[in-house]
């Protein structure tokens, strides 16, 4: 049986996202945990683009209605993905990361923690090994200074403006981490999913808690209130699906930025934060309690921010007791505009990993 989840394995690491080998076979053992034989047998299956139970049942030489609820306890079990697409439910073959792992939210026990923790340093350096970045920065654009108009992949309000469904879910870094024995006061419900389509979740919702429009805004302001990073997923123009709001105790991507020096992991945003010498009075509240990324040092009497280490979150902004701290747009060489959609994105990530883009 263990043939299976060495093919599973394999077709995870043929995606642009990639499932890396290791000798202590690691992996296998986060599939088996996950899988049963029959379940990943019907995941090798799956493509990994959005298709009906109608098509998947042809393939499978089953009728509609028993594959609906093959899919359906599949999707319910965070082995595969199921979105909406023109009212249709639909459903595909996920990387593991963004993907599969998230999907456990509501099955991680202390035994997948033990062993994802284990595969975390080579899954991290192997996700940030090549671009285009899995996830991208978005800025507190309320502080931004420049000439120009922020661009929508930017503005995180206006990705969410584009949106509308909206799901909350609770952070799985944070449970995980809590599971280990570390947990931290940051807010535990604080992902938010998205989609274009008219309640995309009313049928199904992984547990999370489906919000308005509204909601979903408070969920941002206060997440950046509480010093969290905006991280949308994905790295791309549109198409996004989420945003996560990330604390760097316990965030897989920016543990593998700070971690593990996992370069092409995360985009940061087209922004950078300066402090104004005359301003700062040397609190150190950016740099202590603040930037995710050690991006902020004391020089002298003041705080220093370095361009190359910030990633332009902005969340150092809304601390600062005197308003010393501004969200420069960076120069126009510095800047990066992400893939267009998660398609170009696709292609890209896989001609930088030198593989095979698959659609089987």
């Amino acid at each position: 049986m263990s043939d299976v989840y060495k093919r599973l394995a394999k077709k995870l690491d043929e995606l642009p996202q990639g499932f890396p080998k290791t000798e202590s076979g690691v992996e296998i053992k986060i599939l088996k945990k996950i899988f049963t034989p029959e379940d990943a047998e019907n995941a090798l299956k799956l493509r990994p683009y959005p298709e009906t139970a109608e098509i998947i049942a042809e393939r499978f030489g089953k009728e509609p209605s028993e594959m609906q609820e093959i899919l359906f306890s599949m999707a319910t079990k965070g082995q595969i993905g199921s979105t909406k697409m023109s009212g249709k439910r639909m459903f595909l073959f996920m990387p593991f990361v963004v993907g599969i792992y998230e999907f456990q939210i509501n099955r991680i026990d202390k035994e997948l923690v033990d062993l994802f923790e284990e595969y975390f340093p080579t899954l991290m350096r192997a996700l940030g090994s090549s671009g285009p970045a899995m996830a991208r920065v978005v800025p507190i654009n309320t502080e931004i200074k420049g000439e120009g108009e922020i661009v929508p992949y930017d503005d995180i309000r206006k990705v969410i403006e584009k949106a509308n469904s909206f799901i909350l879910n609770d952070c799985i870094c944070r449970k995980e981490k809590a599971l280990a024995g570390e947990q931290c006061d940051h807010t535990l419900k604080a992902c938010l999913g998205m989609s274009r389509e008219e309640n995309a979740y009313d049928d199904f919702s992984l547990g999370g808690e489906i919000i308005t429009k509204e909601k979903a805004l408070k969920v941002l302001a206060d997440s950046e209130e509480e010093g969290l990073v905006h991280n949308l997923f994905y790295n791309t123009l549109k198409g996004h699906i989420g945003v996560c709001n990330c604390c760097p105790c316990c965030c897989g991507v920016l543990r593998g930025v700070n971690e593990l020096g996992a370069e092409h992991i995360l985009a940061r945003s087209n922004y950078v934060a300066r402090i104004d010498a005359g301003i700062c009075t040397a609190c150190g509240i950016c740099a202590d309690e603040r930037c995710p990324v050690g991006a902020i040092e004391e020089s002298g009497d003041v705080y220093k921010v370095s361009p190359d280490r910030c990633v332009g979150c902005g969340v150092c902004i809304v601390a600062c007791p005197v308003e010393s701290i501004e969200l420069l747009e960076r120069p126009k060489d510095e800047q990066k505009t992400p893939p267009k959609n998660i398609i170009e994105w696709s292609i890209e990530r896989a001609n930088g990993r030198g593989i095979e883009l698959k659609l089987k």
